[in-house]
């Protein structure tokens, strides 16, 4: 039987290894491209992709590079790098999984020299103490040294029930809290879809399949949670999750992946495979449009219009790719169903609130709202930062091509930002009383309220304030209203209001992806309590730090107070502002 989605992952993913190949040095490491620096786990993420490619295709040569040498050279540099690189090494260990279920019959374990068993075996050996989605690491590793016949204790099941332990401490919901350990927490990113994708990955290549299938019943009650919301959040264009850190091609091969492996273990229904199905579709065109380049078969995520993380390089996006598309090309194989059997879901306009997190002490979620008659889809999230500040995950309608945000770079994205006495507050990060609901003239609106205010590095600063925040999607347009009240007479020292207008990619575009018309988002002030002016655009388009996941911002709109004003208690102070975007279609 022929699979063409297969077959085409499977060839994108022998181009784009092929490709990187020529970066694995003699002594394992890996050459960084032009401009950037290598990562210490990069050769575990080379490895676990040639793994992958050896698993999918069984050929141990690829272009007159030998796959197995190569492999070997990789997991020798990692199990000798003593630095903190969990990651590489639980990548490592899936990696030689992937050439055979024990050391005697693995071909790359056969290459490696004794002196470096004995240190893999060690590094495997190493726990740390995660309490959240980087305990998938420490599963990987367990998998690794049970199956590889280096120990006759099998960890695997402890860890996995530790991991699902730190989902319902930190999460009411059942969700992942990538940075439990911060004073208020609630990290609800993409790296929840990674961790499952990796664990349930290193279960398929642990060698006791009944322990397997002992935990997948626990994983699916966590795992499909996600795989639920990721229709959801989709696009016309094949755009999915774009919250929180690590959006863009990575969001979109996370994604991928956990829609694969829920169809292949049967966790969706047959009545709703048509949906998922499209969904998948829709994620695959869009991650090979915008993030591959169609003439060298090289995924390209940080260029002159676009940029990512800085923890992501070129050369282990490229890697971690093929990795995934050889995933898939086993997966489609599998799940006894193909793209062309997917069926289009008519749209219609609808608001929906995802809680994460509920508790006396915060409640956190995802907004998304659809509107039917002009493609937008917006995803309004409220949760915690990362450690590195950026604007991923304030609490504004991310929509790119219509609202737009830079990569680690903080800007107070359609958000007012209050400094009093230096400290600077933004209504992002946490809520209380959130709630969403139907309005006037068929609109949807989600608002909650901060009854202590935040910093803009993810902290509540007590005894000032609270905030109290409401947007309202009419049919074309939104509308955005935060009321602050003090609790004493304070002084505000300024006030900061950013609009960042960006274009799409010159190149890595789709025609269905949104953009903004010549008339912009047409903001109007309706209620400006803070007496707060609108000063010049400020042209950015050659500034580095103002590209997004997606395109390049080039100007922004800064409506600003830059003298104190006295705020008294008892008093509401309003700004509402309202958007008309002038919404079209990329022309191809």
């Amino acid at each position: 039987m022929e699979h063409p989605f297969a077959e085409q992952c499977q060839d994108l993913a022998a181009s784009i290894l092929a490709n990187n190949l020529s970066a694995i040095q003699e002594d394992g490491t890996v050459l960084p491209v032009e401009g950037e620096s290598s990562r210490l786990d990069e050769p575990g993420h080379a490895a676990l992709a040639i793994g992958e490619y050896y698993r999918a295709t069984g050929e141990a040569k690829l272009e007159g590079y030998d796959l197995v040498d190569l492999s070997a050279r990789c997991v020798t540099n990692q199990a000798f790098t003593e630095q903190d690189t969990d990651n590489g090494i639980a990548y490592t260990g899936l990696g030689l999984l992937s050439f055979g279920p024990s050391k005697e019959r693995n071909l790359v374990w056969e290459r490696l020299v004794e002196q470096t068993r004995e240190n893999l075996d060690k590094m495997l050996l190493q726990r740390s103490r995660f309490a959240h989605d980087q305990q998938a690491y420490n599963i990987g590793k367990a998998v690794t040294r049970f199956s590889m016949g280096l120990s006759k204790k099998d960890e695997t099941g402890k860890l996995i029930e530790r991991f699902i332990s730190s989902i319902q401490e930190h999460s009411s919901a059942g969700f992942v809290d990538a940075l439990p350990e911060r004073s208020m927490g609630g990290c609800f990113d993409i790296w929840g879809i990674s961790s499952f994708v990796f664990i349930r990955q290193a279960l398929q290549l642990h060698s006791n399949i009944h322990l397997r299938d002992r935990k997948l019943p626990t994983l699916r009650t966590y795992a499909e949670k996600y795989v639920k919301i990721i229709p959801d959040t989709l696009r016309i264009d094949g755009l999915g999750w774009n919250t929180g850190e690590a959006a863009g091609a990575y969001a979109q091969m996370h994604s991928i992946s956990l829609v694969l492996q829920a169809m292949r273990d049967e966790w969706i229904t047959e009545d709703k495979k048509p949906i998922f199905l499209d969904a998948l579709r829709k994620l695959f065109y869009y991650f090979f449009a915008t993030y591959i380049d169609q003439e060298t078969g090289y995924l390209v995520i940080r260029d002159a219009e676009r940029s990512t993380i800085t923890r992501h390089t070129t050369r282990m996006a490229n890697f971690d790719a093929a990795r995934y598309l050889s995933q898939w090309a086993r997966l489609a194989k599998s799940i006894h169903a193909s793209i062309d059997d997917a069926a289009s879901t008519k749209s219609r306009s609808t608001g929906r609130y995802i809680i994460f997190d509920k508790s006396n002490k915060k409640e956190q979620g995802l907004f998304i709202y659809h509107n039917a008659s002009n493609g937008l889809v917006v995803q309004l999230p409220l949760i915690a930062p990362r450690d590195t500040n950026s604007c991923d995950s304030l609490a504004f309608p991310h929509c790119p091509g219509i609202f737009d945000w830079p990569v680690e770079h903080f800007v107070p994205t359609l958000l007012p930002e209050l400094t009093f006495n230096g400290q600077k507050v933004i209504p992002a990060y946490y809520g209380k009383q959130c709630v969403t609901g139907l309005g006037l003239r068929n609109s949807f609106f989600f608002k909650y309220e901060q009854p202590e205010f935040i910093s803009t590095e993810g902290e509540i600063v007590s005894g000032i304030g609270n905030v109290k925040v409401k947007w309202t999607f009419f049919e074309n347009s939104i509308q955005s209203e935060f009321v602050y009240m003090v609790n004493n007479v304070t002084q505000m020292d300024s006030l900061a209001y950013n609009i960042c207008l960006s274009a799409p990619h010159s190149r890595y575009t789709l025609g269905t992806s949104l953009k903004l018309g010549p008339e912009s988002l047409r903001p109007t002030v309706l209620k400006n309590d803070f007496q707060a002016e609108w000063a010049d655009n400020e042209v950015v388009s050659n500034d580095p730090k103002f590209r997004s996941y997606f395109g390049k911002i080039h100007y922004v709109q800064v409506l600003r107070r830059s003298h104190p004003l006295i705020m008294r208690p008892g008093i509401q102070y309003k700004l509402v502002i309202q958007f008309e975007p002038d919404i079209q279609f990329v022309e191809e």
